[in-house]
């Protein structure tokens, strides 16, 4: 036992160790202010790119005095950076503490021989603290003395009742802390017990978990890595080809039309004009769009996400739960309802059963409040709440009994009895309730089952606690005057029961290759139980090679960890920080980990995850910590988040599809006409529509598109998988050839027929190439959905109104455009003409999948 004066702290060494180790104030976690969120949004690898983009189109803009391009990709940059930074603000806001840490609460002291009560903050360490049944442990300490002391360590291990202990002999050596350890923001149960303060403020167990909490993990996001490596890619392929076009101008210039005799000033306009052509290809290879529609996307289903119970305080976590591989979930409040509940009532020779009823009712201190919740001892509310499902009436059968004597539950007893008398029958019976080798040991043998043992041991090897319940009628006034032995009168299971929807929730996680990890603070046994469940745990294939202590893990190095974590289904008895650690480690793997949680304990963990996940029923610390908090609390609606994550990210790679598409046309038409020395074909104003087309209205709808359960029969991406797939860039290469091949060859005609195009031919080029983007919506649509491109688009709103969108705009802009877009009114006969053919992209394109979604099908079949 520490060593301490019964006495307490005199002031001078009250002032020396708050000199020493400071006051009992845990730091609390600092917001990110306005303008930090916003910097971070300019540190995407895609804006940074724009970013170089504009600066280049400006360039030219001052040279050219056209500042249109340049506009438009300032006006792409803010409204990403501006979208994402007000939703994030929005959702940090939503997110402060609803209760600020109390350091005023009352604590009672013994300071200088006398009892105090101090601020919660002023308390120090070696100050003697005396804590009674409802009251919250102000620093952590060691136990001195402790009666029947019963602790709710739900916010730091999720056990909602631990006993403690001073006598070593009774220490539980499985337990998570030492059992004459109390830890800050813990809460006495039952009991009575005496410490002395080890450590106050950010020294203390909760200060640690807190600080880890807030901690930067540096960890980049699946997309965010995806995207710097396309960025490079993109920047790689626009300065090839950008060289490629100066090499090809200059030599022509050069070579062709003789430009080594020419005048230097001329000469230097030529190459300078080289130059800006190339810089053009450059800006014009940047889809200036992407970030706008990844920031909507992301935007929009935070919104969305929020009709199925998940309130998402960070945009990235949308995503990057669609690339999880890993789920490390807490037990108690997750897995199960955090509430402890009758399994089973084995009953024996009862003579009647108001006994039984009378047993539950009056041998207890707990009750039911107005809505059904326990209060008070939550086994002895699970008793209560069996009684009322039984259609008892706690209440009456407490009011038609006279309690005349009591013995509380304490741990050194293990069971609890009390005489009552019946107000009616005036009959006496002293009623028994408790562990059931004490109360069995003082029952008559011939009321004792032979099956009893192998009873209990059935229900214990399915981690539920016991309770034995016995009787005896009786004449005494007192307990200690009632003759044994006693009569057995039932045997209670109780356990706090898996949530129903989480089996079938973790069968889809695994079905969808995600690993599910157990992380307690609970029993091996309990955790094993509850793995076997919801169907994570399988008695013929795992071993205990499939789980861990937090002792073990602990004491492991990480070499040895590392080579076991792959298999790794339950850690039991884990610690606040052995959470993190495994984490780290499962990071180091390559997994992307998502982490559940509600209490303190859950924090650090939370922090560090890719994606932290915190129940609405939580701790203020675990929900500042998260990234997405379930509403409901459900593990069910982590499946849900996943399916949005994994539709998300698909939506993201149909609009890059789509805009690169037009992108690899638009190049290749404007390369071609620099080398023929032709105009672009295109105004800027009908530019800046296109732009409209390919950013705004293309990002909204890809972004509207609904999530797709099919998702959740793939297995994750690859961490180190290229965005665009090779599927993506066939499609690219495909559809984008045919673009060029129908641009060019109208060009071409018109060259070779009339020598110059007229304003109707290139109104007439002007709206195939908007409808060739019309119908390649569709192509990205139907981008490995696994069923038609039309499949559900009576319910895509927002789809069908951007189309809408397209077809009005065009249609107004050539009937009415004029001069200011250089168009002028087609007949119907054309507007068919183009419309009719243009379709032909998004038929072709729908008749490829059709039969690549045969093959697949009949491959599966040959299987």
């Amino acid at each position: 036992m520490i060593p301490y004066n019964p006495q307490g702290l005199t002031p001078e060494e009250v002032a020396a160790s708050r000199a020493a180790h400071g006051e009992n104030i845990i730091t609390p976690q600092r917001d990110d202010s306005a303008w930090r969120l916003l910097a971070e949004k300019f540190r995407d690898p895609i804006i940074i790119v724009l970013l170089v983009a504009a600066a280049l189109s400006l360039a030219m803009a001052f040279m050219e005095g056209n500042f249109t391009e340049t506009i438009g990709i300032l006006c792409a940059i803010l409204l990403a950076t501006c979208v994402g930074f007000l939703f994030e603000w929005d959702a940090m806001r939503r997110f402060r503490r609803l209760n600020r840490v109390n350091d005023e609460q009352p604590v009672k002291v013994r300071r200088g021989g006398v009892m105090r009560e101090i601020p919660r903050r002023e308390v120090v360490v070696g100050d003697l603290v005396s804590l009674e049944a409802g009251e919250t442990v102000p620093a952590d300490g060691e136990l001195v003395e402790a009666v029947s002391l019963q602790m709710d360590e739900s916010t730091l291990t999720g056990e909602p009742e631990t006993a403690k202990y001073v006598d070593e002999e009774l220490f539980d050596p499985e337990a998570t802390y030492p059992s004459n350890r109390l830890l800050r923001g813990t809460t006495v149960r039952d009991g009575y017990g005496r410490m002395v303060v080890t450590a106050v403020g950010d020294a203390t167990e909760a200060g640690r978990v807190t600080e880890q909490a807030t901690v930067q993990s540096g960890e980049q996001t699946p997309l965010h890595r995806q995207l710097t490596r396309l960025s490079r890619q993109i920047g790689k392929v626009g300065i090839a080809l950008s060289v490629l076009i100066f090499v090809i101008l200059i030599g022509k210039a050069f070579l062709v039309e003789g430009l080594a005799d020419a005048p230097w000033p001329h000469v230097v306009r030529i190459v300078l004009n080289c130059f800006m052509v190339s810089v053009a290809m450059i800006v014009m290879a940047v889809p200036e769009g992407l970030p706008m529609s990844i920031t909507l996307s992301l935007a929009l289903s935070m919104r969305r996400m929020l009709k199925t119970n998940n309130l998402v305080r960070k945009m990235h976590a949308c995503e990057t739960m669609g690339a999880v591989t890993v789920i490390c979930t807490d037990k108690t409040g997750t897995l199960t309802q955090n509430r402890m509940r009758v399994q089973e009532i084995i009953r024996y020779g009862l003579p009647d059963e108001r006994l039984l009823g009378e047993s539950v009712a009056a041998n207890s201190t707990a009750f039911l409040d107005a809505d059904g919740r326990p209060l008070g001892n939550p086994t002895e509310g699970a008793l209560l709440e069996w009684l009322r499902r039984e259609n008892g009436d706690y209440a009456a059968l407490r009011e038609g009994v006279r309690i005349l004597d009591r013995l509380t539950f304490s741990t050194e007893r293990k069971y609890m009895a009390t005489l009552i008398e019946r107000c009616d029958t005036r009959e006496r019976f002293l009623l028994i309730k408790g562990a059931p080798e004490v109360v069995l040991a003082r029952c008559d043998a011939a009321t004792v089952p032979a099956e009893i043992q192998e009873q209990l041991l059935g229900m214990q090897r399915r981690a539920m606690r016991t309770l034995a319940l016995a009787y005896v009628p009786t004449n005494a006034s007192r307990i200690e005057e009632a003759e044994e032995p006693y009569r057995l009168a039932a045997v209670a299971a109780i356990a706090d029961p898996v949530r129903e929807e989480v089996p079938a929730a973790v069968a889809e996680c695994m079905s969808a290759g995600i690993a599910v990890k157990i992380v307690t603070g609970d029993t091996a046994a309990t955790a094993t139980e509850i793995a076997r469940q919801i169907g994570l745990w399988n008695d013929a294939e795992d071993t205990d090679r499939n789980r861990m202590t937090g002792v073990e893990f602990e004491a492991a190095s990480d070499e040895e960890l590392l080579a076991r974590i792959g298999s790794l289904k339950i850690l039991s008895r884990a610690r606040p920080l052995d959470k993190q650690r495994l984490v780290r480690l499962l990071q180091q793997q390559g997994e992307v980990v998502a982490v559940t949680g509600d209490g303190t304990n859950d924090a650090p963990a939370l922090n560090f995850a890719n994606v932290g996940l915190s129940m609405g029923s939580g701790t203020s610390v675990a929900k500042d910590a998260s990234d997405i908090t379930l509403l409901d609390d459900s593990f069910r609606s982590i499946a849900t988040a996943v399916m949005w994550g994994r539709s998300l990210y698909r939506n993201i790679q149909r609009f890059i599809l789509f805009q690169l598409t037009i992108n690899f046309a638009a190049i290749v038409v404007f390369l071609a006409g620099s080398v023929m020395e032709t105009e672009m074909p295109l105004t800027v104003t009908q530019i800046l529509w296109v732009n409209i087309i390919m950013d705004t209205l293309a990002a909204m709808a890809m972004a509207s598109l609904p999530p797709q359960h099919e998702v959740m029969r793939e297995r994750p991406r690859r961490r180190d998988a290229s965005i665009v797939s090779r599927a993506m860039v066939r499609t690219i290469a495909t559809c984008g050839s045919i673009f060029v091949v129908v641009l060019l060859g109208m060009l071409g005609w018109w060259l070779y027929t009339t020598g110059e195009p007229t304003v109707r031919q290139l109104t007439v080029f002007f709206t195939t190439f908007v409808f060739l983007q019309f119908w390649n919506l569709f192509n990205a649509k139907g981008f490995e959905a696994g069923c038609a491109a039309s499949h559900g688009i009576a319910h895509s709103r927002t789809f069908l109104t951007v189309l809408a969108l397209i077809a009005l705009g065009q249609w107004l802009i050539v009937e009415l455009g004029g001069e200011v877009f250089r168009t002028v009114p087609l007949s119907w006969q054309e507007w068919a003409w183009i419309v009719g053919l243009t379709s032909l992209i998004a038929l072709g394109g729908e008749a490829i999948r059709a039969l690549r979604r045969r093959q697949t099908c009949s491959c599966r079949d040959a299987r």
